[in-house]
Protein backbone atom coordinates (compact mmCIF):
# COMPACT_ATOMS: atom_id res chain seq x y z
CA UNK A 1 0.00 0.00 0.00
CA UNK A 2 1.33 3.38 -0.61
CA UNK A 3 1.24 5.88 2.04
CA UNK A 4 -0.18 9.28 -0.46
CA UNK A 5 -2.08 7.83 -3.48
CA UNK A 6 -3.43 9.34 -5.99
CA UNK A 7 -6.69 7.74 -6.05
CA UNK A 8 -9.30 8.70 -8.91
CA UNK A 9 -7.95 6.66 -12.01
CA UNK A 10 -8.66 8.81 -14.42
CA UNK A 11 -6.46 11.98 -13.23
CA UNK A 12 -3.20 12.70 -13.75
CA UNK A 13 -0.98 10.79 -10.90
CA UNK A 14 0.66 14.36 -10.14
CA UNK A 15 -0.70 16.16 -7.43
CA UNK A 16 -0.19 19.54 -6.35
CA UNK A 17 -2.06 21.97 -4.09
CA UNK A 18 -0.85 25.11 -6.00
CA UNK A 19 -3.15 23.38 -8.95
CA UNK A 20 -6.16 24.46 -6.69
CA UNK A 21 -8.09 28.52 -7.02
CA UNK A 22 -9.95 27.48 -3.94
CA UNK A 23 -8.59 25.11 -1.11
CA UNK A 24 -11.33 24.38 2.06
CA UNK A 25 -10.02 22.67 5.09
CA UNK A 26 -11.74 20.13 7.58
CA UNK A 27 -11.27 21.82 11.39
CA UNK A 28 -10.99 19.14 13.81
CA UNK A 29 -8.38 16.67 13.45
CA UNK A 30 -7.17 18.13 10.42
CA UNK A 31 -5.60 21.69 10.67
CA UNK A 32 -5.99 21.46 14.44
CA UNK A 33 -4.47 18.27 15.82
CA UNK A 34 -5.56 17.01 18.91
CA UNK A 35 -3.87 14.65 21.85
CA UNK A 36 -5.62 11.74 20.98
CA UNK A 37 -5.03 9.46 23.87
CA UNK A 38 -5.86 12.25 26.07
CA UNK A 39 -8.87 12.42 24.93
CA UNK A 40 -10.29 9.78 24.30
CA UNK A 41 -9.97 8.34 27.66
CA UNK A 42 -11.63 11.59 29.09
CA UNK A 43 -14.31 10.43 26.59
CA UNK A 44 -14.66 7.43 27.64
CA UNK A 45 -14.89 7.90 31.17
CA UNK A 46 -17.36 10.98 30.68
CA UNK A 47 -19.71 8.43 28.84
CA UNK A 48 -19.55 5.69 31.29
CA UNK A 49 -20.04 7.93 34.01
CA UNK A 50 -23.32 8.82 31.69
CA UNK A 51 -24.19 5.29 31.79
CA UNK A 52 -23.54 4.75 35.11
CA UNK A 53 -25.57 7.83 36.89
CA UNK A 54 -28.33 7.93 34.78
CA UNK A 55 -28.91 4.76 33.17
CA UNK A 56 -27.98 2.55 35.70
CA UNK A 57 -25.36 0.42 34.25
CA UNK A 58 -22.90 -1.53 36.25
CA UNK A 59 -19.80 1.20 37.53
CA UNK A 60 -17.60 -1.68 37.97
CA UNK A 61 -18.04 -3.21 34.19
CA UNK A 62 -17.80 0.28 32.93
CA UNK A 63 -15.54 2.41 35.11
CA UNK A 64 -13.20 0.00 37.35
CA UNK A 65 -11.96 -2.01 34.67
CA UNK A 66 -8.81 -0.12 33.23
CA UNK A 67 -9.56 1.59 29.81
CA UNK A 68 -8.27 -0.25 26.90
CA UNK A 69 -6.90 1.58 24.08
CA UNK A 70 -6.49 -1.78 22.21
CA UNK A 71 -9.97 -2.33 21.75
CA UNK A 72 -10.33 0.98 20.20
CA UNK A 73 -9.63 1.48 16.30
CA UNK A 74 -11.24 4.24 13.79
CA UNK A 75 -13.53 2.58 11.95
CA UNK A 76 -15.92 0.15 13.25
CA UNK A 77 -19.26 -0.69 12.63
CA UNK A 78 -21.82 -0.84 15.67
CA UNK A 79 -24.64 -3.88 15.20
CA UNK A 80 -26.75 -2.63 17.81
CA UNK A 81 -29.47 -5.59 17.31
CA UNK A 82 -27.47 -8.19 17.95
CA UNK A 83 -24.53 -6.74 20.25
CA UNK A 84 -21.76 -6.60 17.85
CA UNK A 85 -18.89 -4.36 16.25
CA UNK A 86 -18.16 -5.14 12.40
CA UNK A 87 -14.87 -4.63 10.35
CA UNK A 88 -16.29 -5.33 6.42
CA UNK A 89 -14.14 -4.72 3.27
CA UNK A 90 -15.21 -2.99 0.14
CA UNK A 91 -17.94 -5.44 -0.95
CA UNK A 92 -19.47 -5.29 2.79
CA UNK A 93 -17.78 -8.99 3.75
CA UNK A 94 -17.60 -8.72 7.22
CA UNK A 95 -13.92 -9.37 8.21
CA UNK A 96 -13.64 -9.42 11.81
CA UNK A 97 -16.56 -9.32 14.51
CA UNK A 98 -16.89 -9.50 17.91
CA UNK A 99 -20.06 -9.46 20.33
CA UNK A 100 -19.10 -7.28 23.11
CA UNK A 101 -15.54 -7.31 23.57
CA UNK A 102 -15.18 -11.01 22.65
CA UNK A 103 -13.64 -11.77 19.52
CA UNK A 104 -15.68 -14.04 17.41
CA UNK A 105 -14.77 -16.74 15.13
CA UNK A 106 -15.22 -17.28 11.40
CA UNK A 107 -18.36 -19.88 12.45
CA UNK A 108 -19.86 -17.88 15.03
CA UNK A 109 -19.62 -14.58 12.45
CA UNK A 110 -21.48 -16.90 10.26
CA UNK A 111 -24.03 -17.31 12.22
CA UNK A 112 -24.88 -14.33 12.42
CA UNK A 113 -24.17 -12.70 9.07
CA UNK A 114 -24.95 -15.39 6.42
CA UNK A 115 -22.25 -15.55 4.12
CA UNK A 116 -20.40 -13.39 5.52
CA UNK A 117 -23.13 -10.26 4.62
CA UNK A 118 -25.33 -8.30 6.54
CA UNK A 119 -27.73 -5.96 4.88
CA UNK A 120 -27.28 -2.46 6.53
CA UNK A 121 -23.44 -2.41 6.07
CA UNK A 122 -24.04 -3.93 1.97
CA UNK A 123 -26.07 -0.93 1.64
CA UNK A 124 -23.39 1.50 3.34
CA UNK A 125 -20.36 0.25 0.93
CA UNK A 126 -22.90 1.11 -2.14
CA UNK A 127 -23.56 4.03 -0.80
CA UNK A 128 -22.83 5.62 3.01
CA UNK A 129 -25.22 8.68 3.29
CA UNK A 130 -28.17 5.77 2.63
CA UNK A 131 -27.00 4.91 5.94
CA UNK A 132 -26.49 8.28 7.71
CA UNK A 133 -30.32 8.85 8.44
CA UNK A 134 -33.65 6.68 8.13
CA UNK A 135 -33.99 3.55 9.14
CA UNK A 136 -30.68 1.54 8.50
CA UNK A 137 -29.09 4.79 10.72
CA UNK A 138 -31.64 2.52 13.44
CA UNK A 139 -29.16 -0.61 12.81
CA UNK A 140 -25.77 0.33 12.49
CA UNK A 141 -23.29 3.48 13.61
CA UNK A 142 -20.16 3.77 11.97
CA UNK A 143 -17.58 5.13 14.50
CA UNK A 144 -15.39 7.64 12.08
CA UNK A 145 -13.29 10.18 13.82
CA UNK A 146 -11.54 10.68 17.67
CA UNK A 147 -14.84 12.23 18.41
CA UNK A 148 -16.63 8.92 18.69
CA UNK A 149 -14.27 5.71 18.38
CA UNK A 150 -14.30 5.50 22.47
CA UNK A 151 -17.54 4.42 22.03
CA UNK A 152 -16.64 0.91 20.56
CA UNK A 153 -15.59 -0.26 23.84
CA UNK A 154 -17.99 1.19 26.07
CA UNK A 155 -21.07 -0.12 24.11
CA UNK A 156 -19.16 -3.38 23.81
CA UNK A 157 -18.52 -3.44 27.61
CA UNK A 158 -22.22 -2.64 28.16
CA UNK A 159 -23.28 -5.21 25.97
CA UNK A 160 -20.85 -7.98 28.48
CA UNK A 161 -22.79 -6.33 31.29
CA UNK A 162 -26.09 -7.13 30.00
CA UNK A 163 -25.24 -11.12 29.12
CA UNK A 164 -23.94 -11.44 32.67
CA UNK A 165 -26.93 -9.90 33.82
CA UNK A 166 -29.22 -11.99 31.43
CA UNK A 167 -27.28 -15.17 31.80
CA UNK A 168 -27.45 -15.27 28.50
CA UNK A 169 -26.88 -13.63 25.06
CA UNK A 170 -30.44 -11.93 23.58
CA UNK A 171 -32.12 -11.68 20.73
CA UNK A 172 -32.00 -8.06 20.49
CA UNK A 173 -30.30 -5.33 22.88
CA UNK A 174 -30.93 -1.71 22.98
CA UNK A 175 -27.53 -0.53 24.22
CA UNK A 176 -26.54 2.38 21.48
CA UNK A 177 -29.52 3.77 22.70
CA UNK A 178 -27.51 4.76 26.15
CA UNK A 179 -24.59 5.51 24.39
CA UNK A 180 -25.91 7.36 21.69
CA UNK A 181 -27.57 9.54 24.28
CA UNK A 182 -24.30 9.54 26.08
CA UNK A 183 -22.53 11.31 23.32
CA UNK A 184 -25.12 13.26 22.58
CA UNK A 185 -25.10 14.66 26.00
CA UNK A 186 -21.45 15.31 25.95
CA UNK A 187 -21.43 17.18 22.29
CA UNK A 188 -24.04 19.24 22.93
CA UNK A 189 -23.45 22.28 21.77
CA UNK A 190 -25.58 24.50 24.25
CA UNK A 191 -23.14 22.45 26.40
CA UNK A 192 -20.22 24.96 25.58
CA UNK A 193 -20.73 27.91 27.45
CA UNK A 194 -22.74 26.07 30.15
CA UNK A 195 -19.90 23.10 30.99
CA UNK A 196 -22.39 20.49 31.22
CA UNK A 197 -22.23 17.00 29.98
CA UNK A 198 -18.13 17.63 30.90
CA UNK A 199 -16.55 17.54 27.87
CA UNK A 200 -16.17 21.77 26.62
CA UNK A 201 -15.26 22.34 30.07
CA UNK A 202 -12.98 19.87 30.33
CA UNK A 203 -10.86 21.03 26.74
CA UNK A 204 -11.22 24.81 27.78
CA UNK A 205 -9.62 24.02 31.37
CA UNK A 206 -6.62 21.85 30.35
CA UNK A 207 -6.13 22.91 26.59
CA UNK A 208 -2.81 22.03 26.54
CA UNK A 209 -3.80 18.50 27.91
CA UNK A 210 -5.86 17.79 24.77
CA UNK A 211 -3.98 20.29 21.30
CA UNK A 212 -1.02 20.41 19.68
CA UNK A 213 0.00 24.02 18.68
CA UNK A 214 0.63 23.96 15.24
CA UNK A 215 3.66 24.99 14.03
CA UNK A 216 5.36 27.78 12.25
CA UNK A 217 5.83 25.80 9.59
CA UNK A 218 2.56 25.15 8.90
CA UNK A 219 1.35 28.57 9.53
CA UNK A 220 3.53 30.06 6.88
CA UNK A 221 2.63 27.34 5.05
CA UNK A 222 -1.06 29.07 4.91
CA UNK A 223 0.40 32.17 4.52
CA UNK A 224 2.23 31.19 1.52
CA UNK A 225 -0.99 29.23 -0.25
CA UNK A 226 -2.85 33.25 0.09
CA UNK A 227 -0.14 35.34 -1.05
CA UNK A 228 -0.50 32.57 -4.40
CA UNK A 229 -3.87 34.41 -5.07
CA UNK A 230 -5.83 31.15 -3.46
CA UNK A 231 -9.03 31.30 -1.84
CA UNK A 232 -8.54 29.60 1.72
CA UNK A 233 -11.25 28.78 4.07
CA UNK A 234 -12.95 26.81 6.65
CA UNK A 235 -15.59 24.14 7.04
CA UNK A 236 -15.96 22.68 10.50
CA UNK A 237 -19.04 20.87 12.22
CA UNK A 238 -18.53 22.56 15.26
CA UNK A 239 -19.84 25.17 16.79
CA UNK A 240 -18.88 28.89 16.27
CA UNK A 241 -17.47 28.61 20.29
CA UNK A 242 -16.12 25.86 20.43
CA UNK A 243 -13.82 26.19 16.76
CA UNK A 244 -12.99 29.82 17.92
CA UNK A 245 -11.73 27.85 21.36
CA UNK A 246 -10.41 25.25 19.39
CA UNK A 247 -8.57 27.48 16.09
CA UNK A 248 -7.21 29.84 18.85
CA UNK A 249 -5.12 27.02 20.74
CA UNK A 250 -3.95 25.42 18.00
CA UNK A 251 -3.41 28.19 15.03
CA UNK A 252 -3.31 31.42 17.18
CA UNK A 253 -4.76 34.15 18.25
CA UNK A 254 -4.81 35.41 14.93
CA UNK A 255 -5.95 32.22 13.34
CA UNK A 256 -8.89 34.13 11.17
CA UNK A 257 -6.06 35.98 9.36
CA UNK A 258 -5.61 32.75 7.38
CA UNK A 259 -8.55 32.65 5.98
CA UNK A 260 -11.09 34.20 3.78
CA UNK A 261 -14.18 32.41 5.10
CA UNK A 262 -14.76 30.43 8.08
CA UNK A 263 -18.23 28.22 8.08
CA UNK A 264 -19.02 26.43 11.71
CA UNK A 265 -21.41 24.26 12.79
CA UNK A 266 -22.01 22.86 9.01
CA UNK A 267 -23.67 19.71 10.10
CA UNK A 268 -21.57 17.88 7.51
CA UNK A 269 -22.58 15.98 5.02
CA UNK A 270 -25.87 17.65 4.58
CA UNK A 271 -23.45 20.76 4.00
CA UNK A 272 -23.01 19.05 0.56
CA UNK A 273 -26.12 18.10 -0.10
CA UNK A 274 -28.36 20.58 1.45
CA UNK A 275 -29.95 24.32 0.78
CA UNK A 276 -29.16 25.64 4.49
CA UNK A 277 -29.45 29.10 4.50
CA UNK A 278 -25.95 30.46 5.77
CA UNK A 279 -26.95 32.03 9.52
CA UNK A 280 -24.71 35.51 10.43
CA UNK A 281 -22.93 35.29 13.84
CA UNK A 282 -23.47 37.55 16.55
CA UNK A 283 -21.14 37.05 19.30
CA UNK A 284 -20.79 33.23 20.02
CA UNK A 285 -24.83 33.01 18.73
CA UNK A 286 -26.42 32.19 15.25
CA UNK A 287 -28.05 35.51 14.40
CA UNK A 288 -30.22 36.00 11.15
CA UNK A 289 -29.69 34.10 7.32
CA UNK A 290 -27.56 35.88 5.07
CA UNK A 291 -27.74 35.27 1.44
CA UNK A 292 -25.81 35.07 -0.95
CA UNK A 293 -25.22 38.51 -2.19
CA UNK A 294 -24.06 39.12 1.28
CA UNK A 295 -21.50 36.79 1.91
CA UNK A 296 -18.36 38.63 2.27
CA UNK A 297 -14.44 37.99 2.30
CA UNK A 298 -13.31 38.02 6.22
CA UNK A 299 -16.76 36.19 7.38
CA UNK A 300 -17.65 34.07 9.55
CA UNK A 301 -21.04 32.07 9.31
CA UNK A 302 -23.04 29.16 10.98
CA UNK A 303 -24.43 26.31 8.71
CA UNK A 304 -25.41 26.49 5.08
CA UNK A 305 -24.13 24.89 2.20
CA UNK A 306 -21.85 24.64 -0.66
CA UNK A 307 -23.67 25.63 -3.71
CA UNK A 308 -24.01 28.96 -2.10
CA UNK A 309 -20.01 28.70 -0.70
CA UNK A 310 -19.24 27.59 -4.16
CA UNK A 311 -20.72 29.97 -6.37
CA UNK A 312 -19.21 32.80 -3.96
CA UNK A 313 -15.96 31.83 -3.38
CA UNK A 314 -15.73 31.28 -7.82
CA UNK A 315 -17.14 35.01 -7.65
CA UNK A 316 -13.71 36.18 -5.71
CA UNK A 317 -11.77 33.87 -8.05
CA UNK A 318 -12.82 35.85 -11.06
CA UNK A 319 -11.59 33.02 -12.99
CA UNK A 320 -13.54 30.69 -14.93
CA UNK A 321 -14.10 27.50 -13.86
CA UNK A 322 -11.85 27.02 -10.64
CA UNK A 323 -10.60 24.14 -9.16
CA UNK A 324 -11.64 23.70 -5.90
CA UNK A 325 -10.08 20.98 -2.84
CA UNK A 326 -11.52 20.10 0.30
CA UNK A 327 -8.78 18.56 3.00
CA UNK A 328 -10.15 16.88 6.01
CA UNK A 329 -10.34 13.74 8.28
CA UNK A 330 -13.73 12.09 8.15
CA UNK A 331 -13.96 9.82 5.49
CA UNK A 332 -18.33 10.11 4.66
CA UNK A 333 -17.99 13.90 5.85
CA UNK A 334 -15.10 15.47 4.38
CA UNK A 335 -14.26 13.13 1.29
CA UNK A 336 -16.89 10.68 0.20
CA UNK A 337 -19.51 13.30 -0.15
CA UNK A 338 -18.06 16.28 -1.23
CA UNK A 339 -16.08 14.34 -3.91
CA UNK A 340 -19.66 12.89 -5.29
CA UNK A 341 -21.89 15.69 -4.48
CA UNK A 342 -19.68 18.76 -5.27
CA UNK A 343 -17.45 19.93 -7.90
CA UNK A 344 -14.43 19.36 -5.70
CA UNK A 345 -11.66 17.22 -5.08
CA UNK A 346 -10.40 15.97 -2.25
CA UNK A 347 -7.33 14.99 0.41
CA UNK A 348 -7.55 12.47 3.28
CA UNK A 349 -5.83 13.27 6.77
CA UNK A 350 -5.38 9.71 7.99
CA UNK A 351 -3.28 10.00 11.04
CA UNK A 352 -2.92 5.68 11.13
CA UNK A 353 -0.79 5.86 8.53
CA UNK A 354 2.42 7.27 10.97
CA UNK A 355 1.06 5.16 13.63
CA UNK A 356 1.13 1.95 11.40
CA UNK A 357 4.57 2.40 9.93
CA UNK A 358 2.93 2.32 6.75
CA UNK A 359 5.62 2.10 4.00
CA UNK A 360 7.27 5.84 3.70
CA UNK A 361 6.74 6.73 7.42
CA UNK A 362 8.69 5.56 10.47
CA UNK A 363 6.50 3.78 12.76
CA UNK A 364 6.04 6.66 15.38
CA UNK A 365 3.62 9.18 15.97
CA UNK A 366 3.10 10.83 19.78
CA UNK A 367 -0.55 8.94 20.50
CA UNK A 368 0.70 5.62 18.84
CA UNK A 369 -0.22 3.50 21.30
CA UNK A 370 -3.96 5.19 20.58
CA UNK A 371 -4.02 5.10 17.08
CA UNK A 372 -3.58 1.82 16.60
CA UNK A 373 -5.00 -1.89 17.60
CA UNK A 374 -3.54 -5.32 18.74
CA UNK A 375 -7.14 -6.63 18.46
CA UNK A 376 -8.65 -5.42 15.33
CA UNK A 377 -5.32 -5.26 13.76
CA UNK A 378 -4.52 -2.76 10.40
CA UNK A 379 -6.96 0.00 9.98
CA UNK A 380 -6.31 -0.56 6.75
CA UNK A 381 -5.72 -4.13 6.12
CA UNK A 382 -7.20 -7.36 7.36
CA UNK A 383 -5.64 -10.48 6.47
CA UNK A 384 -4.01 -9.13 3.62
CA UNK A 385 -7.79 -7.76 2.71
CA UNK A 386 -8.38 -4.19 1.68
CA UNK A 387 -10.50 -2.39 4.12
CA UNK A 388 -13.95 -0.45 3.15
CA UNK A 389 -11.97 2.18 4.39
CA UNK A 390 -8.59 1.99 2.40
CA UNK A 391 -11.09 1.31 -0.31
CA UNK A 392 -13.14 4.81 0.04
CA UNK A 393 -9.84 6.87 0.32
CA UNK A 394 -8.44 5.33 -3.02
CA UNK A 395 -11.47 6.18 -4.62
CA UNK A 396 -12.65 9.28 -3.46
CA UNK A 397 -9.76 11.55 -2.60
CA UNK A 398 -6.92 12.80 -4.50
CA UNK A 399 -4.25 12.76 -1.52
CA UNK A 400 -4.17 10.72 1.61
CA UNK A 401 -1.83 12.10 4.29
CA UNK A 402 -0.68 11.58 8.09
CA UNK A 403 -1.25 15.40 8.61
CA UNK A 404 -1.37 19.30 7.15
CA UNK A 405 1.79 19.40 9.40
CA UNK A 406 3.08 16.69 6.92
CA UNK A 407 2.50 18.41 3.90
CA UNK A 408 4.08 21.59 5.41
CA UNK A 409 6.99 20.82 5.49
CA UNK A 410 7.17 20.09 1.58
CA UNK A 411 7.15 23.21 -0.69
CA UNK A 412 3.56 24.58 -1.50
CA UNK A 413 4.10 23.75 -5.13
CA UNK A 414 5.48 20.17 -4.28
CA UNK A 415 4.44 17.54 -6.74
CA UNK A 416 3.14 14.21 -4.87
CA UNK A 417 3.62 11.20 -6.86
CA UNK A 418 0.85 9.22 -6.45
CA UNK A 419 2.31 5.89 -6.87
CA UNK A 420 6.22 6.81 -5.69
CA UNK A 421 4.72 7.37 -1.81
Amino acid sequence: MSTMFNTQENLSSVFRFTDYDCIGFDLDNTLSRYKVGAMIEMEYELMAKFLVEKKGYSQEHLLKNPFDHNFILRGLIVDDENGNILRIGPDGYVLQASHGTTMLKDKEIEEYYPNRHWEPSDVFVRNPLKTWNGPYSERMRTLLDYFDIAASLLFARAIDLVDQEKTEKQSKYYVWLDVQEALQDMFNRQNFPTGEGGYFAEIKSSPDKYYHECSKQLLKWLKNLKEQNKLLFVLTGSNVDFASHTAFNTLGPDWRDYFDIVVCFAKKPGFFTMERDFLRVEGHHEGEPVSLSQLELGGLYSQGNWTDLHKFLTKHVAKDNPKFLYVGDNLIQDIFTPHIHSQCDTVAVCEELEAEGVQGYERWHPDQEFLTSTVWGSYFKCNNVNTNWYDLMKKHSRLCVPSIEYVAALPIDHEFQGNDV
